[in-house]
């Protein structure tokens, strides 16, 4: 069993939540995932860690509740536990090769770049940021970004933070004034994942991914994760979770995220009636 130390709220149905969890802890790197099983009979859900301290021995992730496995562990308090807790799994970022770097994070995408923004300010390549999101009360760990990076650029679909617009636009904003990176990585949702992905093409800019694709085991052996990159077959569990987007096929992932959506609010529906 693992202890849910802290619970942090950031809006009703997005929460952090750090564990005490010490083997993940003690190996866990900026890029990686842990998957947890809130009870005996749940389901195994993927999460990345956003953050890690290895003297404590705790890890954090940033959980929206949109299913049956968020909802359950949205009841959960601080003070309870989680049946299991398995990680780090997946290959950590690594953007040694980069000089400069621009970090985009759409929506809870945050939770991801988060990790990325601290490293490379501890090793003094402080990065450029982009996060953006539907509205105001969506952002997270914006203060925590702006810490660790040179210059932060928020957006908002509606305008209620920062400037108005989605991130692709500040992207060309940047780069059509003259900004110079080295490298782009971006995380968020499938579909603003490719736009950025379209637009760093069309400037020759090295992009790389991260890809949430659905996941059993994160072992690479159900093969539920599977991506067509670059035309070939790979895993994000343990080939990933980070690709190049140029070369990933975002139309074929969207499908697959989509598979067992009747499923899973066939699944919600009756979690909400037993309440």
């Amino acid at each position: 069993m693992y202890e849910i130390l802290k619970i942090r709220a950031f809006t009703e149905s997005i929460r952090e939540y750090t564990f005490s969890a010490p083997l993940a802890a003690r190996r866990a790197e900026p890029g990686q995932f842990i998957i947890l099983r809130v009870d005996e009979y749940g389901e195994r859900v993927p999460f990345t860690i956003c953050g890690a301290d290895k003297a404590a021995g705790t890890v954090r992730v940033l959980v929206q509740t949109v299913g049956a496995t968020t909802m359950k562990l949205a009841a959960c308090k601080e003070g309870g536990c989680v049946r299991d807790i398995a990680g780090p799994l997946g290959r950590p970022t690594d953007l040694s090769e980069y000089g400069k770097i621009l970090l985009i994070a759409g929506g809870i995408g945050a939770a991801v770049i988060l990790p990325q923004a601290e490293k490379l300010a501890r090793e003094g390549r402080c990065a450029d940021t982009i996060i953006g999101a539907r509205s105001a009360e969506l952002l997270v760990y914006e203060s925590d970004i702006r810490e660790f990076s040179q210059n932060l650029h928020t957006v908002t679909d509606d305008g209620s933070a920062g400037d108005k617009g989605f991130v692709t636009e500040k992207l060309k904003v940047l780069l059509d004034g003259g900004k110079k990176y080295d490298a782009v990585f971006a995380v968020g949702p499938l579909m603003m994942m490719k736009a950025v992905a379209a637009v760093t093409k069309e400037y020759g800019l090295k992009t790389v991914v991260s890809m949430n694709s659905l996941m059993v085991d994160g072992t690479g052996m159900c093969g539920c994760c599977r991506l067509t990159v670059g035309g070939k077959t790979k895993y994000a569990c343990v080939d990933g979770p980070e690709f190049d987007g140029h070369e990933v096929d975002f139309d074929e992932a969207a499908v697959r995220a989509r598979i067992y959506g009747e499923q899973e609010k066939s699944h919600v529906c009756r979690l909400k009636n037993a309440h």
